[in-house]
């Protein structure tokens, strides 16, 4: 039986955020932000285990509370230098079975749903590459030159910013990282070896909280989400 199971790499720092503290344990909405996404993957009914990769030398994860996610929340001290390293070691540690799905989830993304999770599994399940989570692009795009002026308007048709969870066979994402380890996100390490995921269209809501100003609007659309769910 193919089981589904989320890893979340955050050995990382954060440095755009300008803090001292890294992002993943700013204080949002009442919580460290990691705790945002953990919750909502650990509250999926069909994710098996939740995996969260922290670096080696990391000391602020056990400082929280997180007995109400039980056996089904597992951490990994095995943290690289970049993400895929991350992702990597993670896989590796972790031994996930080679068919089994595992869906990657940036700690920075707290507003993800289970609309989201939902939407992302019931579409790539029977996928037999994966795919990824991703919005088409509205905006107009600029090139700059090195003194920030503009070269051109980039065309945006079928353009789309990929998002978080990535979802793809555990055994396939490894084999994709071990030979390209360059990649910011888990979807270009597939790409690299020929194939083509694919895209499940998501929404606005599931951004990366990246910059100081993202996080009034997370704990915003995050108090909108308690005021829904508790009526």
């Amino acid at each position: 039986m193919t089981e589904f199971h989320a890893l979340v790499p955050a050995a990382g720092f954060g440095a755009r955020m300008g803090h001292d503290t890294p992002k993943q344990y700013l204080p949002l909405a009442g919580a460290p932000m990691i705790f945002h996404a953990i919750n909502t993957l650990c509250s999926c009914t069909v994710v098996s285990t939740v995996f969260v990769v922290l670096s080696p030398d990391d000391t602020l994860f056990h400082e929280f509370d997180w007995k109400q996610f039980g056996d089904k929340l597992q951490t990994l001290y095995c943290g690289g230098e970049t993400r895929a390293d991350t992702v990597l070691n993670g896989l590796l540690a972790s031994e996930i079975e080679p068919d089994d799905w595992v869906l990657v989830h940036d700690a920075a993304r707290p507003c993800l749903t289970q609309a989201h999770l939902g939407k992302l599994i019931a579409e790539l399940r029977d996928d037999a590459v994966g795919g990824i989570l991703a919005v088409p692009v509205a905006d107009t795009l600029k090139r700059s030159d090195a003194a920030q002026r503009i070269l051109n308007t980039e065309n945006r048709e079928q353009l789309w910013q990929a998002q978080t969870p990535q979802m793809f066979r555990a055994g396939l994402l490894a084999q994709a990282l071990q030979q390209c380890k360059t990649v910011t996100d888990e979807a270009s390490a597939i790409e690299a070896l020929g194939l083509q995921p694919k895209l499940v269209a998501g929404d606005s809501s599931n951004f990366k909280v990246t910059y100081s100003q993202d996080l009034l609007m997370a704990e915003l659309l995050l108090g909108r989400v308690g005021i829904i769910a508790h009526g």
